[in-house]
């Protein structure tokens, strides 16, 4: 067995966002005359689509709305998310992040991206820090309508591999996913795929008990330490549940 793709999450890996989110979040729930977000809410969002945040929000706070009164909600959400974007000189890229990228590519492994975030939102900065080139395939929230900790992102990235590259026969034991949050860390997980967990959300210890690897920064992670245990050079290290 051989690493085929890595699977990068957006939001807490690539991009240091989650304040601004969780500050969007909160605004539009204000002007729907809404209270805010507990404390309590605001952790179960980390890690989780837009669309299943604000179900939750609107439910905990007895507001049901249609399908269609949602998306207009998460549009508003991206719209704004853009707006604060463009406020800033520089986008908040983790670092260690193009230096990962530049390394899987030279070793001919496919990148891949997958989120609960939307599409517009990914690739406005993707291409705004000249990145988009290099994911073959994204999995944007839009694109599914369950959320992590559900797989069904992580499925659908392997499908699209195979879609894209026939040729290498993508299986999800061939991947590998790096994440900064249980809920997406549980999606890797029950896609049959290894983990790294970044502690760039939660602390190192509570992420090193579920993952394969741990690392506090991108520039800390061996690759070739990696790519050794996928094919079978090194032993598997050993992981419990989250």
């Amino acid at each position: 067995m051989s690493l085929k793709a890595v699977l990068f999450d957006f939001n807490g890996v690539i991009i240091n966002d989650e304040r601004i989110h969780l500050q969007l979040i909160d605004e539009i729930l204000i002007q729907e005359n809404l209270q805010p977000q507990k404390v309590q809410e605001r952790q179960s969002s980390l890690g989780r689509s837009d669309r299943a945040c604000f179900q939750e929000l609107l439910a905990n706070r007895g507001r049901v709305v249609t399908d269609e009164y949602l998306n207009q909600l998460l549009n508003r959400k991206a719209e704004a998310y853009v707006l604060e974007l463009e406020k800033l000189d520089k986008l908040p890229i983790y670092p260690g992040v193009e230096d990962l990228i530049y390394q899987v590519r030279s070793q001919n492994i496919k990148l891949g991206l997958v989120s609960g975030a939307l599409r517009k939102e990914i690739e406005l900065v993707l291409n705004h820090t000249k990145l988009a080139n290099y994911f073959t395939v994204i999995v944007a929230g839009d694109d599914i309508t369950t959320s992590k900790p559900q797989p069904d992102g992580y499925i659908l990235a392997v499908e699209r591999f195979n879609q894209n590259y026939p040729e290498l026969d993508v299986q999800p034991q061939e991947c590998l996913a790096i994440e900064d949050t249980p809920a997406g860390i549980q999606a890797a997980k029950q896609a049959q795929m290894q983990v790294v967990g970044v502690a760039n959300t939660y602390p190192f210890h509570m992420l090193q008990r579920c993952c394969n690897w741990t690392v506090d920064y991108l520039t800390d992670l061996e690759l070739e330490r990696v790519q050794n245990v996928f094919s079978g050079k090194e032993p598997q290290p050993s992981v419990s549940e989250c």
